[in-house]
């Protein structure tokens, strides 16, 4: 079997206010194999976001293991740290954090320039990545010439471009329509199947229902991992899904 390109064992995330301790996160797992999909579902405060945060290198846990393709992340660098987030890490989050000065084509490659691939090749990349997820022609347009859907998808092209092993999508619908929310899963669920490594963000069971399996938080804690949600192929569509 391929190793697993995320491993988190144990993980725990405190957070300080005072003399209160808020456990964001208590001895967490969790293994994300490539080409699998995980959904991971609970209340709002649960801890999804900030299991999201720890994978991907942007937290730092209070205590427990992070691997992402074998390396341990609490152990790197912060040169190094930043180099896995650039090119094993795709990001799609609430807060899209696109740069206003930057055209789209601009900020879905910036992270690629920053890695050192050449600005031409960079910017091809960058427009075949806009294109995959549908508004390639608005390649040259300014974020605040864009809609909140539009955004998204250059977030979610950002987060596409290069050769990402894992991909955080946090709510990555959020700002989109029914039926562009089920073209960008779609695409999330391609990458997995071309071999990356999945973890969705979501509340709605609908697109909980594309993952491969389920991991169900509280107050912090991994209270349950199933299969697709019960009832998924009645709310996939045709050739899609778990």
């Amino acid at each position: 079997m391929s190793a697993p390109v995320l491993e988190l064992s144990g993980v725990t995330r405190e957070h300080r206010q005072g003399d209160l301790v808020v456990h964001a996160l208590r001895g967490a797992d969790l293994t994300v194999a490539p080409g699998e999909l995980v959904a991971v579902m609970g209340a709002s405060g649960s801890g999804k976001s900030t299991l999201l945060h720890i994978a991907g290198g942007l937290d730092t846990p209070t205590a427990g293991q992070v691997l992402v393709e074998g390396q341990e992340l609490t152990r790197l660098s912060a040169a190094a740290l930043a180099a896995v987030r650039r090119r094993s890490v795709g990001y799609v989050f609430q807060d899209l954090n696109l740069i206003p000065a930057l055209t789209a084509v601009e900020n879905v490659s910036l992270p690629r320039e920053l890695d050192g691939v050449r600005g031409r090749q960079a910017r091809a990349e960058a427009r075949a990545a806009l294109d995959e997820v549908g508004i390639g022609e608005l390649a040259d347009r300014f974020p605040d010439e864009m809609s909140g859907g539009q955004q998204q998808r250059v977030a979610i092209a950002r987060a596409l471009v290069g050769e990402r092993r894992l991909l955080l999508a946090d709510e990555p619908t959020g700002a989109l329509d029914s039926t562009t929310g089920e073209e960008v899963l779609r695409l999330l669920r391609a990458r997995c199947a071309a071999g990356a490594a999945g973890v969705l963000v979501t509340h709605e069971a609908r697109h909980a229902a594309w993952a491969d399996r389920v991991l169900f938080l509280r107050d912090g804690v991994v209270v349950d991992t199933s299969g697709p949600v019960t009832g998924a192929e009645s709310l996939l569509p045709a050739g899609g899904g778990a």
